[in-house]
C-alpha cells in the first residue's frame, strides 16, 4: 500500500504562484504513473495533470501553460507548479498513484484562489 500526503496549498490572489507537493511512502511498485486531480465544490473530480515514473506527461487543457507537473523519482514525490492560478483553479486538489498492483488517493490541500 502507498501513503500519499500533499502539502503546499493555500491561498493566493489572482495571477499568483502555488507549488504542491505530494510525498509517497510504504510499497512503491515501478512502473507507476502519479497525478494530481481536483474537485471543487458541487464539481466532479478531474484530472490536473499525470505523469509516469518514465518522465511521460499530460496535462488537462485548462492548465496547460500555466501549470507544470514534475517528480522527484529519488524522493518518491511528486510536484504541481501552478501559475498564474485563477479564481475558477480553486478547489481541493487530490495526489493519486497508480500502478499494476496499488492505487492511492492522498487526502487532498485546499487552493482558494481570490480574483
Amino acid at each position: 500500500q502507498v501513503q500519499l500526503v500533499e502539502s503546499g496549498g493555500g491561498l493566493v490572489q489572482a495571477g499568483g504562484s502555488l507549488r504542491l507537493s505530494c510525498a509517497a511512502s510504504g510499497t512503491i511498485y515501478s512502473p507507476n504513473t502519479m497525478a494530481w486531480y481536483r474537485q471543487a465544490p458541487g464539481q466532479q473530480r478531474e484530472l490536473v495533470a499525470a505523469i509516469t515514473s518514465g518522465g511521460a506527461f499530460n496535462e488537462a487543457d485548462s492548465v496547460k501553460g500555466r501549470f507544470t507537473i514534475f517528480r522527484d523519482n529519488a524522493k518518491n514525490t511528486v510536484y504541481l507548479q501552478m501559475n498564474s492560478l485563477k479564481a475558477e483553479d480553486t478547489a481541493v486538489y487530490f495526489c493519486y498513484s497508480s500502478s499494476r498492483w496499488s492505487q492511492s488517493w492522498g487526502q487532498g490541500t485546499q487552493v482558494t484562489v481570490s480574483s
